[in-house]
């Protein structure tokens, strides 16, 4: 059985949230913490809460121990992109692309 949990929308590039991902991807949910708590990345922060998430969704609807929960999926999927502009010399104007992020964390109970 496994529990999932989903943050859409999160303020921050894909690309640095799955740096983050791929360090958690396969460990025990215990150790997958201690990593995040000490990653020096931003993209951590969300991470770690969609991972508690997961937990906690794990033990209250599936009844599942805690003890014993690894991260089986995390993946970052991009979300909708803001485009914002900024101006430039002789009136012309650059697009930015502040770009936000899906982050899915998947946990499930290790077999023994």
């Amino acid at each position: 059985m496994e529990a999932k949990a989903i943050a859409r929308h999160v303020r921050m590039s894909p690309r640095k949230v799955r740096r983050v991902v791929d360090l958690i991807r396969g460990k025990s949910c215990d150790e997958a913490l201690a990593i995040l708590k000490f990653v020096p990345h931003a993209g951590a922060e969300p991470v770690e809460k969609v991972l508690r998430s997961a937990m906690a969704n794990a033990e209250n609807n599936h009844g599942m121990d805690p003890g014993s929960l690894y991260v089986s999926k995390a993946m970052v999927d991009g979300g909708p992109t803001l485009k914002r502009i900024i101006p430039r010399m002789r009136g012309m104007a650059n697009r930015i692309r502040k770009r936000t992020s899906h982050i899915t964390v998947v946990v499930e109970q290790k077999e023994e």
